[in-house]
């Protein structure tokens, strides 16, 4: 049996029964979380203690094209069309390595890989998936073959957002597969959701992406269905898409996860993806506010969009009972914070300095299942991070 204890100088469970403790810390047998608080002890398990450290559940992404880490920060076409891949699979296993390895350096734990490429590719991502180290769910097309998963990757079902796609939902689901669906990044998508409602496809079992058009009566479905939607608001703003309408989600229960969705239009990381939820819906609030409106939303918390970056995305995943929170038999899914630099001093609030003020760099060790990915803020890896020899 492996035993490991963490501690750090705040520990944010995201778990409201678990709570959040002043000098809290983890006790971990072989992968899982089996005692959360203030007052575990190593026992003779080995420690990594962080006395000026923040311990959060590790970050999940709720919907990215993976491989696209190939044409990171390009900006050109939409989230709806992706760009011509490699005509060397080994080129899209490194592209995938890549965006699964600076997901881990960036304390992200999980990622919902949404593969849009040719059946001759999925090989080659599997294999970047089963390098890559990172908690994964590998959403393909239908009549797609997946070859053999790592242990730690869930087969999903990524299906059209339309109720002609009937067929092929109820197929997914005899298979037990979680249903990711694009849906909203076009004006022509508002009602799709509700006409999906109609058909008795909706369900707890299904992750909306980037519904940015959808209107009330689209987000009133997938609320009253229990199903979740995947926003990735710095890619959607960025690719022309429009702000996404948090505050609509928030208002008819909603479940929601934060995504990057592409490279070629955002960094791999939800400290950027926190504040830019939070910000567009504050800029609603005050536009109202400013427009002499009454009967004003709540302005959104760092508490509420930390939930999403992690309990909410790990829902939107279809792995809440597996990660999202520091929780007693959830897998040990982990990341340690470091606040000993001078971007967040000084801590007057651990989850606002999380939220407006860490970057990346402040990410000082991440455990996926209890195995340390990275460690003093350098990635610990079990490949070789693909280098182009033009970078060199």
């Amino acid at each position: 049996m492996s035993r490991l204890a963490v501690r750090a100088g705040w520990l944010l469970s995201l778990d409201r029964q678990v709570g959040n403790h002043r000098n809290g810390g983890v006790l971990i047998e072989d992968g899982r979380i089996v005692e959360v608080g203030p007052d575990v002890r190593p026992r003779g398990a080995e420690l990594i203690d962080v006395p000026d450290g923040i311990l959060i559940p590790g970050f999940v992404d709720s919907h990215r094209h993976v491989w696209e880490a190939a044409h990171r920060h390009v900006l050109t076409g939409s989230l709806d069309s992706a760009p011509q891949p490699p005509s060397d699979p080994e080129q899209v296993y490194r592209a995938t390595l890549v965006g699964l390895l600076g997901s881990l350096e960036a304390g992200v734990t999980t990622v919902v890989d949404h593969v849009d490429l040719p059946p001759e590719y999925l090989e080659a991502v599997t294999q970047a998936h089963r390098d890559g180290g990172v908690r994964t769910v590998l959403a393909t097309e239908p009549d797609t073959p997946t070859p053999d998963l790592p242990p730690d990757t869930t087969a999903a079902a990524a299906l059209p957002g339309s109720a002609d796609a009937a067929s092929a939902w109820q197929a997914a689901r005899r298979r037990g597969a979680r249903i990711h669906t694009h849906l909203g990044s076009d004006p022509s998508h508002r009602g799709q959701a509700a006409a999906l409602a109609r058909a008795g496809l909706l369900g707890p079992d299904v992750t909306v992406a980037h519904p940015v058009h959808l209107d009330s009566t689209d987000f009133a479905a997938i609320g009253s269905a229990g199903g979740s939607v995947a926003v990735a608001a710095q890619a959607e703003m960025a690719a022309g898409l429009g702000n996404p309408p948090m505050q609509e989600m928030i208002d008819h229960g909603v479940g929601i996860g934060l995504a990057v969705g592409s490279e070629r239009f955002a960094p791999p990381d939800l400290f950027a993806a926190m504040r830019a939820a939070i910000s567009v819906q504050h800029a609603v609030h005050f536009d109202l506010k400013l427009a002499g409106k009454g009967g004003l939303p709540s302005l959104m918390t760092t508490r509420d969009v930390i939930r999403y970056a992690t309990v909410g995305g790990a829902v939107a995943a279809g792995l809440g009972e597996t990660c999202g929170s520091i929780t007693p038999g959830k897998a040990a899914d982990l990341v340690v914070l470091r606040t000993d630099l001078p971007n967040i001093h000084p801590i007057n609030d651990p989850i606002g300095a999380v939220v407006w003020g860490m970057d990346t760099f402040n990410v000082g060790w991440v455990l996926v299942g209890g195995r340390r990915m990275v460690e003093d803020g350098g990635l610990v890896s079990p490949v070789a991070v693909p280098v182009s020899e033009g970078s060199r």
